[in-house]
């Protein structure tokens, strides 16, 4: 009776709280237990389902398709080194001016080359838009694939429309309107040269343009050009009007009078001065600026920058052939009448100049201004005369 009394004191002096702990401690595992397999349940459930849906409809039903959402750095073709020595597979790129003259100033500085180079001639046309003596030019090309480039710069509205078998198939590059006399003119011998320049093998730059032709066939023209120690650009010191004349005191300092030069805008240049060109930043502000009709800058920009900047290289005579005896602000234009046997004679008579500081009665390569009915006569005439 008495430890029963005892038993009951005690259970009197347990708190009913840790009792109701105690009870749901015992309760506790057997819930765990319950919710660990129902979710054992769900997982082999969704995997079975999983299973079925893959056999029966394939795993693009369940996880969609994920595309690769970061593009290479470096396009397959420019992880070797073809994919900087072959030309661009298209001209017709998106870079502005700024952009395109950057990336043509880029050049190596080890001059060997690690791979077997052929030098070619890039010939650039200055055009309006056709190319009405493009006939004559076909046949001066053909058999001389790998030793040239064709670039064309034409007005932007202008749609050519050469054959797939044309040397002149999509040679055009991004151009832009020009104005004679102006700016606009010597941007767009800049954009040329640019653009050639991106070919790595083109070693000696031709300007042209729509009125030119060749009087001599390629391989004498490659020869003449390849072999010679100097560029043919023409740059001589004007005394007149024409020349000193158009000069402006503004100028200063990057240019001084004695400095300035006058010359042909139909050029011959070896890489390393197409580059000082597409690179300048220095000249290239004044000329636009203080250099404007009655001075025309074409005659005169790139004749005294380069010869501030590499006059030793300048040959300071065109190999383009022009004739000024008719007056004029413009050379004389010769349409189909004026090509005869006598004229071609006259045009390719001997002359007097320096080719390698040796004299020479070759001094010639192209002739200009020729108008589309002179194509035909040109065209007969050309085995006869012009080799080709």
């Amino acid at each position: 009776m008495q430890s029963r009394v005892v038993q009951m004191e005690e259970n009197k002096d347990k708190d009913p709280l840790v009792v109701g702990r105690s009870n749901q401690t015992r309760a506790l595992p057997q819930r765990l237990l319950q919710l660990l397999m129902l979710f054992l349940f769900l997982c082999f459930t969704f995997s079975v389902a999983s299973i079925y849906m893959i056999k029966y409809f394939g795993f693009h039903s369940i996880v969609p398709a994920i595309k690769p959402s970061l593009v290479p750095c470096i396009e397959e073709e420019s992880r070797n080194l073809g994919g900087w020595i072959n030309p661009p597979s298209n001209l017709l790129h998106t870079m502005s001016d700024k952009e395109l003259l950057w990336r043509a100033s880029m050049v190596p500085r080890i001059k060997k080359y690690p791979f077997n180079r052929v030098p070619k001639i890039a010939f650039m046309f200055l055009t309006k838009g056709p190319l009405p003596l493009a006939p004559i030019w076909e046949r001066f090309f053909k058999g001389n694939k790998g030793f040239y480039s064709i670039y064309i710069h034409s007005l932007p509205s202008f749609k050519a429309d050469f054959s797939a078998s044309s040397v002149f198939y999509k040679r055009q590059i991004p151009s832009q309107v020009t104005e004679w006399g102006k700016m606009s003119m010597c941007d767009a011998e800049r954009r040329l040269l640019a653009n050639a320049l991106l070919d790595i093998s083109n070693e000696w730059f031709v300007l042209l343009s729509e009125s030119c032709i060749p009087l001599y066939n390629f391989n004498v023209i490659y020869k003449y050009i390849s072999q010679s120690n100097n560029s043919f650009v023409g740059a001589f010191d004007d005394p007149g009007p024409y020349g000193r004349g158009r000069y402006d005191e503004n100028m200063l300092p990057e240019v001084n009078i004695s400095q300035w030069r006058k010359g042909s805008q139909w050029f011959e240049m070896s890489r390393k001065l197409a580059l000082h060109i597409v690179e300048d930043t220095k000249f290239y502000p004044k000329f636009a600026e203080f250099c404007r009709p009655a001075c025309y800058v074409d005659e005169h920009y790139f004749p005294t920058m380069l010869t501030i900047q590499a006059s030793n290289l300048l040959a300071n005579r065109s190999i383009t052939w022009v004739d000024w005896s008719r007056g004029g602000a413009h050379p004389a234009t010769f349409g189909k009448s004026d090509i005869t046997e006598e004229f071609m004679k006259q045009m390719l008579e001997s002359r007097k100049c320096t080719y390698n500081d040796r004299n020479t009665s070759m001094c010639y390569l192209f002739a200009r201004k020729f108008a589309p009915s002179a194509l035909e006569p040109l065209l007969l005439l050309a085995p006869k005369y012009l080799g080709f």
